[in-house]
């Protein structure tokens, strides 16, 4: 043991990322999104099959606060939310403000930032949401300009909104990161629902990379935040917006995004590749996910 403390030292790589099984917890249950049964399946598949996690899922009542609602957070490296519902009860609120706080990891995926817009935590954690009532006093729309500067728009108005689906270029504005490191700085995602408008207190909130909201598709004109990670407490949370039907969640691009952020919020580090089918800047890269229905 210590011969192996020491090789994780000298590679200056967390003990982690060398030796654990990472466990991963995916809460659904509640979705406006009625595929949110496959999108289950998909994301729990893309996670096992890294041979990295082993995965467990919590689902909730399907309608209204669910008081027997008692996820064990702690148990789990990391947390990944495909809900969008009624309020869980103020104990697992709390237990969860307790699980990030301590150093749990948080994956928040398309809906779940539509999700409790009226519990402040939560709000600090994922930085931006939409929907939900959201509005100036949820916080500002955050989002760069088109010289890449970061924008705080306390202008008034609702959060949330997006245009008709349809493929969308991702630009990295932050290759250094382990989740993005390696990606091609611009690549083309398969048709999907492009957030925009959202907002929120956006504090200790790091935007990765983003896409931009094209007027002629409905958006604000704006590179709106695509990919994210923030700190909460001694926690790390990914966010993306991405992820809306199962034609997005087959994107090789969201699949490797989805699997390296849910790495870097259990642990602080990636170990999984970028593939060779990653797509390029003016091309998608799609795997049919036969088993999602």
């Amino acid at each position: 043991m210590i011969r192996l403390l020491a090789l994780a030292a000298a590679l200056a790589l967390p003990l982690t990322t060398q030796a654990q099984t990472l466990k991963a917890l995916i809460i659904d249950g509640q979705n406006n999104h009625k595929n949110w049964p496959d999108t289950t399946k998909m994301m729990k598949r893309y996670l096992e099959d890294t041979k990295r996690f082993t995965v467990d899922v919590a689902t909730t009542a399907p309608q209204g606060t669910d008081p027997t609602f008692k996820p064990e957070f702690k148990k789990y490296n990391v947390v990944v939310s495909n809900y969008n519902g009624a309020d869980w009860p103020k104990e697992t609120q709390n237990a969860f403000v307790e699980y990030m706080k301590a150093g749990g990891g948080f994956a928040c995926i398309h809906a779940a930032d539509n999700a409790f817009p009226g519990w402040p935590e939560y709000n600090d954690m994922i930085g931006l949401g939409g929907w939900g009532g959201r509005t100036e006093k949820s916080g500002p729309y955050v989002y760069l300009d088109d010289a890449g500067k970061l924008i705080r728009d306390d202008s008034k108005g609702r959060g949330g909104n997006h245009g008709p689906q349809h493929p969308f270029q991702i630009t990295v504005r932050n290759a250094d990161h382990p989740i993005t490191r390696g990606m091609p700085r611009q690549w083309l995602h398969v048709n999907d629902e492009l957030y925009d408008k959202l907002r929120g207190p956006g504090q200790n909130m790091h935007i990765l990379a983003t896409t931009y909201a094209d007027p002629a598709k409905g958006g604000t004109g704006h590179h709106e935040p695509m990919i994210l990670t923030l700190d909460y407490g001694k926690g790390r949370v990914f966010h993306t917006p991405m992820g809306h039907g199962n034609d997005s969640q087959e994107c090789v691009g969201f699949i490797t995004t989805f699997i390296r952020g849910c790495e870097w919020a259990a642990t602080g580090a990636c170990s999984f590749p970028i593939p060779s089918d990653f797509p390029t800047a003016d091309k998608t890269s799609q795997r049919k996910f036969e088993n999602a229905k």
